[in-house]
């Protein structure tokens, strides 16, 4: 078979950093073993990123090479992530082909790019930034209307600025109504006792949240 004809069968190859197995440790799935996909990119640079290993490098796999690692690891959910996995057009097909392969499939993106085309069958995990990101800007809220019941809004608070804005952006845009609310405090620079406080002093409608996974294993790479 010729190298077009390969390509042809499997699909246009992604930049991948890593594929990995770990515990959920954010979302309604936390806690459950979990295939991470890791794509490479992403056009943001928000200043408490934990995964800047992540903007450049990686290796091209095709989406053959890529189900097979997953499924080598024989857990039912995966979670595609980055980066910024939207950033590479392609991985709508991939997103497609691992829930035909009967898996749960959670996307993680920055909400910086549109999440409406992306298969129904994905649980869209929307990460809009605060001013503290250094992103605000590049939040797309086109983003707010596709939300639906099963997809989730994470946004990450770094002070009290963030969590004042966050929780305008909820109320405004009602997005307690349109899918679960995590408010999750930036590693390092929010307690989150506090934030848990002012949650409860609002009555806020959303969840806290804390990234066990950091808990078990700190900013580890694949972990």
């Amino acid at each position: 078979m010729t190298a077009a004809a390969v390509s042809a069968v499997s699909g246009p190859r992604l930049r991948i950093t890593e594929i990995f197995l770990s515990l959920q440790g954010e979302s309604v799935d936390a806690g459950w073993p979990t295939v991470f996909v890791r794509l490479t990119g992403c056009p943001l640079r928000c200043v408490y990123c934990d995964t800047a290993y992540a903007f450049q490098g990686g290796a091209l796999m095709s989406q053959d090479e890529i189900v097979r690692a997953v499924a080598a690891y024989a857990v039912p959910r995966v979670c595609v992530t980055g980066g910024e996995p939207l950033a590479q057009p392609a991985v709508h097909d991939l997103l497609a082909r691992l829930c035909d392969e009967g898996y749960g499939i959670v996307l993680e993106t920055s909400g910086a790019l549109p999440v409406r085309d992306v298969d129904p069958r994905v649980v869209r995990v929307v990460d809009f930034k605060t001013p503290g990101s250094g992103e605000e800007g590049r939040n797309d809220y086109t983003n707010v209307a596709a939300l639906r019941p099963a997809d989730q809004v994470k946004i990450v608070v770094t002070d009290r600025a963030d969590y004042l804005w966050a929780l305008d952006l909820v109320r405004r845009h009602r997005l307690d109504t349109r899918a679960t609310v995590w408010f999750s405090p930036a590693w390092g620079e929010l307690e989150a006792r506090v934030l848990a406080e002012w949650i409860l002093e609002d009555r806020a409608p959303v969840r806290l949240q804390i990234q066990l996974h950091k808990i078990l294993w700190g900013t580890e790479p694949g972990r």
